[in-house]
């Protein structure tokens, strides 16, 4: 596994690339993230295999997985567990504290390199806290969260986030308010202009 990264990470800046083993459809394949150039990627971290928020979370990505590769999107999924633990892990059924099959990647970063790479790492607990990237077709990381151990993220939260991006970088003299999903109104971010928005509401 090797990982690029120049100092702090923050949104605006090329997400670190990795080369690391992953699951995929139920085999081991070498993937990296300049695999997905031209596309745009949802890169999220997790604690654990066979533990209890990280199941509900790679389940609900998966089940949603057509709606990001609708929006020419893919999603990758990382913890610091083996590929033989991911394989483990997915071969085993939800009803029994499985993942079952996965229509995504889950990728291994037995080294933790790629969790220090993007900042999420735990290093008391040797895990990776809940990391969520948003990463755009040119390789630029475009969004960026990270929750505590405890509590799990929201898919509809990180489509909407997702879509309001590829709104604006799609129309560059348009942004998105608060809240804004497809078929909402957005504003001009000019001084003149943006009375319009605040006008209609």
């Amino acid at each position: 596994m090797t990982y690029q990264s120049e100092g702090c990470l923050r949104v605006g800046q090329e997400a670190p690339d990795f080369t690391a083993t992953a699951v995929v459809d139920q085999e081991f394949k070498t993937i990296s993230l300049s695999d997905y150039r031209g596309q745009y990627v949802v890169l999220f971290f997790y604690p654990l295999d066979f533990t209890f928020v990280c199941p509900t979370e790679i389940t609900a990505f998966s089940d949603r997985h057509a709606e990001f590769k609708a929006l020419g999107t893919e999603v990758l999924g990382v913890s610091v567990d083996s590929e033989f633990s991911h394989l483990a892990w997915i071969q085993t059924e939800r009803n029994m504290g499985g993942v079952g099959d996965l229509d995504y990647p889950l990728v291994s970063d037995i080294k933790k390199e790629v969790s220090a790479a993007y900042n999420v790492l735990d290093p008391e607990a040797g895990i990776a806290l809940r990391g969520l990237f948003i990463i755009d077709k040119e390789g630029v990381l475009q969004h960026a969260t990270i929750n505590n151990l405890a509590f799990g993220r929201n898919v509809d939260e990180t489509l909407r986030t997702l879509q309001a991006l590829q709104h604006v970088q799609n129309n560059p003299d348009e942004v998105c308010p608060a809240g804004w999903t497809p078929g909402d109104q957005t504003m001009n971010p000019d001084p003149v202009k943006s009375k319009e928005y605040f006008a209609a509401i």
